[in-house]
Formats: structure tokens, C-alpha cells, sequence
């Protein structure tokens, strides 16, 4: 029977945070706190970008204001233009960032389209997601790619509504449990929870062992064998 297969994009198509973790690594060097370790460091920055995603939402340049608030609150005092310089050339691999496909996507992507509708939904600023969804050149495989602010359970159920799926025939496939997996099944969707290494800290979330609705899967490729 011929599904709906709704992909996440970051770190389920291509590597992103890996890129943010390395700035951030380089980001808390650079701090070089004279009485925070580096796990506290991160904490405080955690705390701060999750307070920056609700208000400002996601991508570079609200991670980019997340690293200026948090020297500002280390330091008592607003970053210098020197110290902003300096962050930026911190995070110039992540200004410039390629698009690096995960293995097998390109060709199971192909593969797929040709058995089933296959949906992009992904979150973040409109410009710099639609930039990566461009340079991947998967943009083809999908009959509709959307870019949200947010990804929780009136996302999916509007999706339901806008394209009448049938949520029993409908899987989100995706690397988050905060973002993919979670939601979509409080939405009435099946899911395809698909683990990153990367995966950003506040993407974090419980997948419920025993929900027979979620398939577990440790590679994007083993998708061929379950659609």
C-alpha cells in the first residue's frame, strides 16, 4: 500500500549539529572560564539557547546570538567588537557550512519515491533551511517540502488536515524525539525513529520502548527493507 513518508531534514538527511558542536567545543576553549569547568559552561549556554529558540526561534544566527548572551552574562558586560569578531571566525565553518549527505540517503530517497509520497518537514529560519534543502539536491524527491518555526503536535495535525492524510498510512521519519518522533505520534502518526551521535542536546526526549507504532532503525538505508 502506497504510504506517506514525511522526512526530517538535519542530521536525517545531512550532518548539521555535528557542525555546532564543533564551534561549540572551540567556543568553550576560547571562554576559558577562571572558575566554571566546561560541563557548567555548557549548561549556562544550553539554558540560554533554549530560551533564545522560543523567542527567536532556530538556525545560525539565533545560535550566533546565543553565544553573544552567554559571554555577556560570564562577563557582566556586553562583548566587545573585538570578542564578536572573535566569535564569528569561531563560527565561520557553521556561516559557511556545506551540505554533507548521510550515507545511502540519495539512493533510498530514490528509491522510495518510486513506491511512495514522500514529504520534507523541517524547522528553522526559511531562508537558511531552504539554502541546504537547495545544495542537497533532494529537493526533487519530495512533492511537498515545508519549512516550520516549530515542530509540535498542531504541526502535524495541521499537515494532516491541509493534505487529508490518513495518519495510520502517514510515518515521520526523523533523528529528534522532541521534534519527529514525539509529536507526530500524540499527532496519530506512525514514526521512524532514526538516531544521530549529533543530535542537538534540547532535541533530546523519551521514546517509549513499547509503542508498537515506532520503528527503531540504526541506519537511513534499512528503510528499503520496512517500505
Amino acid at each position: 500500500m502506497r504510504k506517506t513518508l514525511i522526512f526530517d531534514a538535519d542530521d536525517t538527511l545531512w550532518e548539521n549539529n555535528v557542525v555546532f558542536e564543533r564551534v561549540i567545543d572551540d567556543y568553550l576553549d576560547w571562554l576559558a572560564h577562571p572558575t566554571l569547568d566546561r560541563a557548567e559552561l555548557r549548561a549556562i549556554l544550553d539554558d540560554i539557547e533554549r530560551a533564545n529558540a522560543v523567542v527567536h526561534g532556530y538556525g545560525t544566527a539565533v545560535f550566533l546570538r546565543s553565544l553573544h548572551d552567554c559571554l555577556a552574562r560570564l562577563r557582566e558586560r556586553p562583548a566587545t567588537e573585538q570578542e564578536r569578531q572573535q566569535i564569528l571566525e569561531l563560527a565561520d565553518q557553521l556561516v559557511n557550512q556545506q551540505v554533507e549527505l548521510i550515507p545511502g540517503v540519495a539512493d533510498t530517497l530514490a528509491q522510495l519515491g518510486a513506491r511512495h509520497e514522500l514529504f520534507l518537514l523541517t524547522k528553522g529560519d526559511r531562508e537558511e533551511q531552504q539554502r541546504k534543502i537547495d545544495a542537497s539536491g533532494l529537493d526533487h524527491h519530495f512533492s511537498h517540502v515545508h519549512i516550520v518555526r516549530e515542530k509540535d503536535i498542531g504541526t502535524y495535525l495541521e499537515l494532516v488536515e491541509r493534505h487529508a492524510l490518513r495518519p495510520e498510512h502517514a510515518w515521520m521519519i526523523g533523528n529528534s524525539p522532541k521534534s519527529d518522533i514525539v509529536p507526530a505520534r500524540r499527532a496519530g502518526l506512525n514514526a521512524v525513529f532514526i538516531p544521530s551521535k549529533s543530535t542537538w542536546v534540547l532535541e533530546h526526549d523519551v521514546v517509549d520502548p513499547a509503542d508498537e507504532k515506532v520503528l527503531h532503525l540504526a541506519r537511513f538505508p534499512e528503510l528499503l527493507t520496512h517500505f
